[in-house]
């Protein structure tokens, strides 16, 4: 009965949110960072463009920011998940429909699979958010 209190009383979607946070900013700090490896090793798609990357970075970091303030606040969670879940499929369809784009093309699956799980997870986390809100609320 003890280890079942413990386990319920973890803050799971902060969990989440803190991988999620230092993800996002270590990833925006790269392309701002360095944006012609990232677009070499991350993003090899098109012609390259550093200014745009390091844009997809001020967003990037910026998320990761919300992320981590989101772990703080908690009445954050809701409106940073709901954000991210959008970006993440809107992201994942872009990626979709450029699938065959990337350098090399190994590449375009690889990065829509990965931006469509991460997704689902921060669907997931949505969720369990607005359920965990709801059930406050009781």
């Amino acid at each position: 009965m003890e280890g079942q209190r413990a386990v319920r009383g973890r803050d799971v979607v902060g969990i989440f949110l803190v991988a999620l946070a230092i993800g996002h900013l270590a990833l925006g700090a790269y392309q701002l960072i360095d944006p012609g490896s990232f677009f070499r090793e991350i993003g090899p798609l098109g012609v390259r463009n550093d200014h745009y990357t390091r844009d997809s970075g001020t967003f990037t970091v910026a998320l990761g920011v919300a992320f981590a303030v989101a772990v703080r606040w908690p009445d954050w969670r809701l409106g940073v998940l709901g954000y991210a879940f959008f970006q993440y499929v809107f992201h994942s369809i872009n990626h979709l429909v450029d699938i065959n784009k990337a350098h090399p093309h190994r590449l375009g699956p690889e990065d829509f699979v990965e931006l469509a799980v991460t997704a689902a997870i921060i669907g997931w986390l949505l969720v369990r958010t607005a359920r965990e809100r709801r059930a406050a609320r009781w």
